[in-house]
């Protein structure tokens, strides 16, 4: 993206801005102000709101068990999740992955989590607690709990992928995508698939689907972490497919430049967990490409 020296590990403003290379200040004046009306940021801020205009617009999505809103529900969990072997527990307002509990198996002491931890009834009670304080939640605010159907990884990713289920950022502007990535869960991020948790984010070919080299730790990567096997050359399934549920979800949101996010479930193809209005930039380095040239004069 930058040709620099190799003794120079920076680069300076004016070769950022050749690159096209998107900041934050440009990012907010130029699209999110101008393309993203503040009255419709609750539709994507609780995910649970995302999840019924989905629903009600026939976008696949998980389905949901329950939703714990007060704090008298939580005695009552074991109900909701009834003899259920795996489940998702996440915050409605929850970001950056925070406060995401995923339960793979049942044992006699409890659940065992996708990174193989083993927690008691007591202690997702605990977690339930803390998430409806606002633990997780967008500027600490009082919060809810989705419980719903846990996915599963697709077979393609399963040589780049460990302990948890990548998913697929889609950038929309102007209901048009422009740029994307997988997130690839590993060791480091415990299953998650977040880059700030540890991660691997790998570019994606807009034309074609197939993944690109990515980033690791701040760093540039061609190969999984955890398994050795090269993260760039797989096609991902279903991909026009992927694109149209994009353009759709942002129409329906009427949100101009919106991050969404999906995950190719192994048995019904893709399906979007949520959408994000102040999508982040790491999307750049993944794809060794800046958005500039891809959202034009921005909200202009």
């Amino acid at each position: 993206m930058i040709s620099a020296s190799s003794l120079r590990f920076w680069a300076w403003p004016t070769e950022l801005r050749r690159a096209g290379v998107l900041g934050m200040n440009r990012r907010n004046l130029e699209l999110l102000t101008p393309l993203n009306p503040r009255r419709f940021y609750p539709r994507v801020d609780n995910k649970a709101v995302t999840k019924e205009i989905c629903h009600a617009h026939a976008i696949p999505s998980p389905e949901t068990y329950a939703t714990i809103r007060r704090f008298g529900d939580i005695h009552g969990f074991p109900h909701c999740v009834g003899e259920r072997r795996e489940f998702v527990i996440k915050p409605a307002c929850g970001a950056a992955g925070r406060g995401v509990v995923v339960i793979a198996d049942r044992t006699g002491g409890g659940f065992v989590t996708s990174s193989s931890e083993v927690l008691t009834p007591d202690d997702l009670r605990y977690h339930l607690s803390t998430t409806l304080s606002g633990l997780y939640s967008l500027a600490g605010r009082l919060d809810c709990a989705l419980i719903e159907q846990r996915l599963h990884i697709h077979p393609v990713f399963d040589a780049i992928a460990v302990q948890g289920t990548p998913d697929i950022r889609v950038i929309t502007c102007r209901a048009t995508p422009v740029m994307a990535m997988v997130r690839l869960p590993t060791r480091q991020s415990r299953g998650r698939a977040n880059l700030h948790q540890g991660a691997v984010g790998a570019g994606v070919d807009m034309g074609t689907g197939c993944t690109l080299d990515g980033v690791y730790l701040g760093g540039r990567i061609d190969v999984a972490p955890d398994t050795g096997a090269p993260i760039s050359g797989v096609q991902i399934p279903c991909w026009p497919e992927i694109l149209e549920i994009a353009k759709k979800l942002s129409r329906i949101l009427e949100l101009g430049y919106i991050g969404i996010d999906l995950v190719l479930d192994a048995d019904f193809g893709p399906m979007v967990l949520e959408a994000n209005a102040r999508p982040g930039l790491a999307i750049q380095l993944a794809n060794a490409c800046g958005l500039m040239g891809r959202v034009g004069h921005g909200g202009r």
